[in-house]
């Protein structure tokens, strides 16, 4: 007699424990790298039941996906379907780790460009050391990611890549993630973006400074530089926090602009038709 529980297939049933586990690597794979998810605060158990019960619940629009591309029978565990499925989820979760990476990078760039490289605080996000304002901004992000509803806007695109890439189906691994490190250069161009109003008035103000010194110097510039340095960039970082808590609040489009470039790179066939 098959055993089904709340809509969830039949375990028992030919393929489906195979697709199980190959679902619970894709699913892995996010949770190995997605923001918030692979934090070390969040015990190793924890994680475990979460992959489990995120593979159980995804299962079904797995199995959806198989039905236009094949059958659940036909499925196979070998070393390709493994590093397949498991780089799917890790691009799913490496795609939100870039909006958190870059908020992180434009926190680095502000913290040497004021000159508080020397103010090291505790990371509890990836439990070690970090810059001051690459911390605030990493929690910062994280924070409006998660209140957002980020981990589910991951859930649901994971389990839409199963139309498009259907367990066990051949993909170009090699070129999708040649596609996906290339778009990795977002970060550099978000924390420039993030980052440029105090790297300007830092800029600005050293110039000022420096023409000063030159004209009076008789006057310690030195000793008005680094103060002046910090408070101008404290003061920029305030103005501008607004406009990088709204920036990092939409985030979803560039979520999904590395997604698509993944896809468009490692989709060996077209989808069938009709399951766009």
């Amino acid at each position: 007699m098959p055993i089904q529980f709340a809509g969830l297939p039949d375990f028992f049933a030919p393929g489906v424990a195979t697709a199980f586990v190959l679902v619970a690597l894709r699913v892995g794979g996010l949770l190995l790298v997605a923001p918030a998810w692979s934090s070390k605060q969040v015990p190793m158990k924890l994680r475990t039941a979460l992959l489990v019960l995120f593979a159980m619940l995804l299962l079904p629009a797995a199995l959806d996906g198989l039905r236009a591309s094949g059958s659940a029978e036909s499925l196979v565990i070998t070393p390709a379907t493994f590093l397949a499925e498991s780089a799917i989820g890790l691009a799913f979760g490496l795609a939100a780790g870039m909006v958190v990476a870059g908020a992180e990078f434009a926190g680095e760039l502000m913290t040497t460009t004021i000159g508080l490289s020397g103010a090291a605080i505790f990371d509890p996000v990836n439990n070690t050391q970090g810059s001051l304002f690459a911390s605030f901004l990493q929690l910062l992000a994280l924070v409006l990611l998660m209140g957002t509803g980020g981990h589910l806007v991951m859930l649901q695109a994971l389990g839409k890549s199963f139309t498009t890439f259907p367990l066990g189906a051949p993909i170009a691994l090699d070129a999708g993630l040649r596609a996906f490190v290339a778009s990795a250069g977002s970060i550099f161009a978000t924390g420039l973006q993030f980052a440029g109003p105090v790297i300007a008035a830092v800029l600005l103000a050293n110039l000022a400074l420096a023409v000063l010194g030159r004209a009076a110097p008789q006057l310690q510039i030195m000793a008005l530089a680094f103060p002046l340095q910090i408070g101008l960039g404290l003061l920029v970082f305030a103005g501008s926090l607004g406009l990088v808590g709204r920036a990092l609040n939409d985030w979803t489009p560039a979520y999904r602009r590395h997604l698509d470039t993944f896809a468009r790179a490692a989709l060996v066939a077209p989808a069938p038709a009709g399951r766009r």
